[in-house]
């Protein structure tokens, strides 16, 4: 169903819609304002963030940050972040609203990494880390909640990481992937430590349905609103 009413913006009168939808997944009803204007517009963007790169506009410390790779509006900010050392998949957008849901821990999404780590993990350490592990988080120890965890081939489909990654003779390595539905402070790299296997290189590849696809380090891809909507919110 929808509803029509009119929203003041910065002196003008828009005329807005909201649609209101369900989740496949989820009872609950979720609300879309969609502002029908030419002032105002939303955009939604896939990046891959590159290793060593910070999630912000702004630089510290004189690293690499957003900014030295994109040109979007002002008012577009990533939703929610990844780690300066970590690379893949970023979203960004400048729909607020849609931006505070995503962030809302009481709506869990899946995040997909690419894991690589040191040693040929176990099907033991697989178990632990899709039963939960203990992790410190803010000081205080934290048992994850339960992932999904499985051993993956090396995915030659990824980019070779600059810098590369520095091997050590006689000490092999293993790929695994990982599905959480949070997002606690560098939390992939304090699950495979606390299993054992120290993470190595980090690659988110997807959010729900949301893929890197063929993006490379460093590009920017825009796609449309209803794009991003279904494989956020319908699985």
């Amino acid at each position: 169903c929808s509803q029509i009413f009119l929203h003041k913006r910065k002196g003008f009168l828009i005329l807005c819609r909201e649609i209101y939808f369900p989740v496949l997944t989820n009872p609950s009803i979720y609300k879309v304002s969609l502002l029908r204007d030419f002032c105002f517009m939303h955009h939604y963007y896939l990046f891959y963030k590159p290793f060593q790169v910070l999630c912000t506009f702004t630089s510290t410390e004189g690293k690499s940050c957003l900014a030295n790779y994109l040109q979007v509006d002002k008012d577009v900010y990533p939703i929610g972040r990844l780690d300066y050392d970590s690379e893949g998949l970023l979203l960004l957008t400048n729909d607020r609203s849609l931006t505070h849901r995503l962030l809302d821990p009481s709506f869990q999404h899946h995040r997909t990494y690419w894991v690589q780590v040191e040693g040929n993990i176990t099907d033991t350490a697989i178990q632990q880390l899709e039963i939960g592990v203990a992790i410190r988080v803010d000081g205080k120890v934290y048992t994850t909640l339960p992932a999904q965890a499985q051993r993956i081939p090396e995915p030659h489909s990824l980019p070779e990481r600059n810098p590369p990654i520095r091997f050590r003779k006689n000490v092999p390595t293993s790929w695994i992937s990982l599905s959480l539905t949070e997002g606690k402070n560098r939390q992939v790299r304090k699950m495979t430590a606390a299993v054992g296997f120290p993470t190595l290189r980090l690659v988110r590849f997807s959010i729900e349905r949301v893929e890197l696809d063929n993006l490379l380090p460093g590009q920017l891809l825009e796609v449309s609103r209803n794009t991003f909507l279904q494989k956020i919110f319908i699985r």
